[in-house]
């Protein structure tokens, strides 16, 4: 039986059969939606944050920042009114190579052919000749390599798709053999060339641009570094952000799109918040066969680090079509039993017809696969991993966990002012809800006061299992005072958080809760059993 499993050896198959027990939190895994044409009204929002959504994706490779602040803007919109937290992802556009053809006209391009790639972005794109945004192919490809053009964002259904080889370097042209019969046509192509390095800046001067418009603007909680390769990507992306205001909080997740980050895995865990596993080039960059592989491992280190996993590319087929097939919905089950925190829609919801149908059965999905987690094989392997190594406070949350098994508490309450202690409880993947109460922090830099808070808040909205709540301001904490710091906060605030959770239903009379605070300078764990 696979271990990550739980299923009774006597369980009769026809149960599969009944329908789902409604819960207020459907799933505990999260969902990414990149919101873009068919996503960006205030209605299709809504009803995105209402199917599942936690945290937006923008993506920067197409669409100027007018384009993509209407969005946001309307997402605000949303998030008020349909009182739901969202996250905003900013996703930089890196070292991509593009295909521009700027009359936008179809382009037909036949087997066994040959096409040129020009690095002359004068001349026009035509079936014999195509220009790229980069001067330097010619020197990074030899005859034979592979070399893959897509729609942006292409999902492996259509035939706008076309493999090329290498047939020779004529300057700074590439000549190549056209491998398979397609058409070019849409907005944006990307040009993706297996297992070579490309000499450009992981973090672009127009990405660093709109980071410091757009993001700082926007005060962004996560930054998709795209093509992050080496760990120096990221300390030199963090470094960056150090010096944008308010961004200095903005959590950096590393997208690993190619062999060269695959290599450089273990380096770049140590210094980003999370992962981005992007299957669409991996898939290019690895053997099919090895996909898998990756994706397992990957998630396992990232689990074990106590760092969010995000998955792309589950429900490509869902972009033109209600239903996924049913490898792709095995897929997205998969991803969730391998240990993944959160699943990235792409073009589902960015041009995808159905992107509010597709975000609930994602959703579905997940939940069903939680059911069957193995939680408690999960637990002790975590455990054990973490060894001696374990910190006073990993030590104190992996009891709150322990305890919430033991007891069958219903959720797990955990009050914190940096959002550390919720993610230490996420990474033992409870089987019970993670309700994040953050207290406000009240900052000065010498001319105002500033509450903050709600960044914790909304970064923790990509993290399996955690909910949070942000607490009134009234309960903050001066300076460096800890979240928990008096008896009448703590009580205060206890009392707001278990009157939310029976007004949603999700704690109910005789309920055992458990509690995860700091007093003083002890942090303790307790058991509250709910009367009438």
């Amino acid at each position: 039986m696979n271990p990550h499993l739980n299923l009774e050896e006597n369980m009769k198959l026809a149960s599969v059969l009944e329908p789902s027990k409604p819960s207020f939190f459907p799933a505990m895994s999260k969902i990414v939606g990149t919101l873009g044409p068919q996503s960006r009204s205030v209605e299709i929002i809504s009803n995105c944050l209402k199917a599942g959504m936690s945290v937006a994706r923008f993506d920067f490779s197409w669409g100027d920042t007018d384009y993509h602040q209407e969005t946001l803007d309307n997402l605000k919109i949303a998030v008020k009114s349909t009182k739901k937290l969202c996250g905003v992802m900013l996703d930089t556009v890196g070292p991509e190579l593009q295909v521009i053809n700027k009359k936008e006209t179809p382009i037909s391009l036949q087997e066994d052919s040959f096409v040129v790639l020009t690095p002359d972005l004068d001349k026009e794109a035509t079936s014999c000749l195509l220009p790229i945004n980069f001067t330097g192919l010619s020197t990074a490809v030899k005859k034979g390599d592979t070399i893959f053009i897509g729609q942006y964002l292409f999902t492996g259904n259509e035939t706008t798709s076309v493999w090329l080889e290498v047939a020779e370097v004529n300057g700074e042209d590439v000549v190549c053999l056209v491998k398979n019969s397609a058409t070019l046509s849409g907005l944006l192509y990307t040009l993706h060339v297996s297992q070579i390095h490309i000499n450009l800046p992981t973090l672009t001067d127009k990405d660093k641009e709109v980071i410091s418009s757009w993001g700082v603007r926007n005060s962004i909680d996560i930054l998709s570094l795209s093509y992050t390769r080496h760990a120096e990507d990221v300390r030199h992306a963090r470094e960056f952000l150090s010096k944008l205001g308010d961004l200095y909080q903005t959590q950096i997740f590393a997208k690993i799109e190619n062999v060269e980050g695959l290599t450089h895995f273990d380096e770049i865990l140590q210094e980003a918040d999370g992962v981005i596993l992007s299957r669409g080039n991996l898939g290019i960059d690895l053997p099919p066969e090895k996909v898998f592989l990756f994706q397992k491992t990957a998630v396992f280190k990232c689990n074990m680090a106590g760092k969010p996993a995000v998955v792309t590319r589950v429900v490509d087929s869902m972009t033109e079509n209600l239903r996924p097939t049913r490898a792709e919905a095995t897929d997205v089950a998969n991803a969730i039993l391998d240990g993944s925190d959160a699943i990235l829609l792409g073009a589902e919801t960015l041009r995808g017809l159905y992107p509010v149908e597709t975000i609930s059965t994602v959703g579905r999905i997940c939940a069903e696969a939680e059911k069957v987690f193995n939680y408690d094989l999960y637990y002790k392997r975590a455990v054990k991993h973490a060894g001696d190594a374990m910190s006073h406070l990993e030590s104190i949350t992996s009891t709150a966990v322990r305890a919430a098994i033991k007891v069958k508490a219903s959720v797990i309450l955990c009050f914190t002012s940096t959002g550390r202690a919720a993610r230490f409880i996420a990474k033992y993947k409870p089987i019970t809800p993670v309700i994040s109460v953050v207290i406000p922090r009240l900052k000065t830099n010498q001319v105002r006061w500033t509450f903050t808070g709600a960044f914790e808040a909304r970064q923790s909205l990509i993290v399996r299992g955690i909910f949070p709540m942000l607490a009134d301001a009234r309960h903050q904490v001066k300076g460096s005072m800890t979240a928990e710091s008096t008896n009448s906060t703590n009580e205060s605030v206890l009392k707001v958080a278990l009157d939310h959770g029976k007004a949603h239903g999700f704690i109910k009379p005789h309920d055992r809760v458990v509690v995860c605070q700091k007093l003083g300078d002890a942090y303790v764990v307790k058991i509250l059993e709910l009367e009438d």
